[in-house]
């Protein structure tokens, strides 16, 4: 029956580590229906814990040789952690992206307020000028929690910090190949940091800036480095109706205002870096695709997509391309039948596929001259995502004239097919607010978001101390094996590989929110 926990054979679980915050202990909580409520303070956990499983379908190498191995066997290595999470200084990141930059000869770029974007033919890997302290980037800190590993070629990672009160979530579910999620879990992250240790210097224009250019509303828009726009919630405290400017609104509600600016300030600030490190990773990779084509020409296919997940103080902030989702469990009206509270799931994150129609006629919109764009349901003829990382061979002729044969996209006409753009959003978590669920697109096949939020919400309520990411994921088999007409042992038996037929690889994340004091796992089965 769905719904039901089960043992599962000792031999199906190779991977497992998990994390419960420490942080809140001794506070003073409010407690509703079985939650404990984050208190509004910063420099304190949001999430009492994290659960997480990954369960691999697919039959994938792990390809070392990528930027001459160094992905593989030198930066990996020391982030992936897979049966706990495991401390790391912040000084090492420094010296993991130095290392990559020189392995690859790039063009070195010395970061500055506003840093310079790539060229088509340059790639800028990261080097910081000198090793920022911990007050020139709020994810800075002396030392972090990291955990994180594989799964056919999907790629998991967890960062966590308590000393500031942070964590930092991706899920890269990777195609045609595990490299491009490989060399994601190995630098993005670290790319992140040194863009939000360039916020310090933004910072003290952005209020001036503000309070010149933006309007306060229920709602605003406002656009980042690229032209990405981003929707923004806006706090119901500094909601008003007449459209004043920022300036007139500081002079009528002093300085409670100026901090509520700083605040959406800061949040922009937060979103502008998120969508730099990508714009980063993404040059690097298919810099080192140029370079390595030759050998491999199979690189310019391979690809992922991207869920991020940064969760700070009161707001949780999420990155996204592709078909992966971010779902919020919040307090919907009234109980249940059992007299537990109705959560109902609001999806925080766009779906980059063509059968959303935006983003298809978005697509058909931008190649007005190619009626082969969408060729059986698919951009190309080659991929249901409209967004994604990697996949250069949609995105560069000269990538695309690697390929031989068949492989090769024929009329490639006005590239690039596929976009690196991500859906950017940023959440204040309010006391309604339960959990979060992250997950690549193999979860969803079997599971509608309310179907997910309601067997997370029903296996917490029943099992505070048990591990409802992997409990999701059970009831994934179950359900895959159901469809399939086999029984849960003979699905599982089945090798990877062939199993692709009856299931994606698939990652899960949920992130507990609030301070309520329960064990965690993160489990990756294959």
């Amino acid at each position: 029956m769905w719904g039901e926990t089960r043992d599962k054979p000792e031999g199906e679980l190779n991977v497992s580590f998990g994390y419960q915050c420490n942080g809140n202990r001794g506070r003073s909580l409010e407690i509703s229906k079985g939650y404990e409520i984050l208190p509004k303070i910063q420099k304190t956990s949001s999430f009492s814990c994290l659960s997480g499983a990954a369960l691999s379908a697919n039959a994938t190498l792990a390809n070392t040789n990528i930027c001459n191995g160094l992905i593989g066997a030198e930066i990996l290595p020391s982030l992936d952690s897979p049966n706990s999470f495991h401390k790391v200084s912040s000084s090492p990141a420094l010296s993991r992206l130095d290392l990559l930059s020189s392995s690859l000869q790039s063009t070195m770029s010395n970061l500055s307020c506003s840093p310079s974007p790539p060229s088509d033919h340059e790639s800028y890997l990261l080097k910081p000028m000198s090793a920022p302290s911990t007050s020139e980037g709020f994810l800075n800190a002396m030392e972090v929690q990291v955990a994180g590993g594989a799964a056919g070629e999907d790629r998991v990672q967890a960062v966590c910090s308590e000393e500031n009160g942070w964590l930092f979530c991706a899920i890269y579910d990777g195609f045609n190949g595990r490299d491009a999620a490989d060399f994601l879990a190995g630098t993005l992250y670290e790319t992140v940091i040194v863009y939000f240790n360039l916020l310090g210097c933004e910072s003290k224009h952005d209020l001036s800036r503000a309070s010149n250019s933006l309007y306060l509303d229920e709602s605003f828009q406002y656009t980042l480095g690229d032209g990405t726009t981003v929707t923004e919630e806006k706090l119901p405290s500094i909601t008003h109706s007449d459209k004043d400017s920022c300036f007139d609104y500081i002079n009528k509600h002093g300085s409670s205002a100026k901090i509520e600016l700083a605040s959406d300030s800061f949040r922009r600030g937060v979103l502008d870096s998120l969508l730099r490190a990508l714009n980063q990773a993404e040059n690097d990779f298919l810099y080192m695709v140029e370079q390595e084509m030759e050998d491999r020409p199979d690189l310019v296919s391979v690809g992922s997509c991207v869920l991020v997940v940064l969760l700070y103080g009161n707001n949780l902030y999420t990155l996204n391309l592709g078909d992966s989702r971010a779902v919020l469990a919040t307090n919907g009206e009234g109980d249940d039948t059992e007299g537990n509270e109705k959560l109902k799931a609001v999806q925080l994150t766009d779906s980059h596929t063509v059968d959303n129609e935006v983003e298809k006629n978005q697509l058909l919109l931008d190649h007005p001259d190619d009626p082969m764009t969408i060729v059986a349901g698919r951009v190309k003829g080659k991929l249901k995502v409209t967004r994604a990382f990697g996949v250069g061979y949609l995105k560069k002729k000269i990538l695309n004239d690697a390929l031989m044969g068949i492989l090769r996209v024929r009329n490639l006409i006005s590239p690039p097919y596929v976009s690196t753009e991500p859906s950017l959003n940023v959440h204040t978590i309010s006391k309604s607010d339960r959990f979060v669920i992250l997950g690549s697109d193999g979860l969803f096949d079997f599971f509608s978001n309310d179907e997910a939020v309601k067997l997370v919400h029903s296996f917490i309520l029943s099992n505070p101390s048990g591990d409802p990411a992997k409990f999701l994921l059970e009831q994934l088999v179950e359900r895959a094996a159901y469809c399939a007409g086999f029984s849960l042992e003979e699905l599982m038996n089945i090798p990877a590989g062939s199993r692709r037929k009856y299931h994606d690889d698939v990652t899960v994340i949920v992130i507990v929110l609030g301070t309520n004091q329960r064990t965690s796992k993160a489990s990756t089965c294959k």
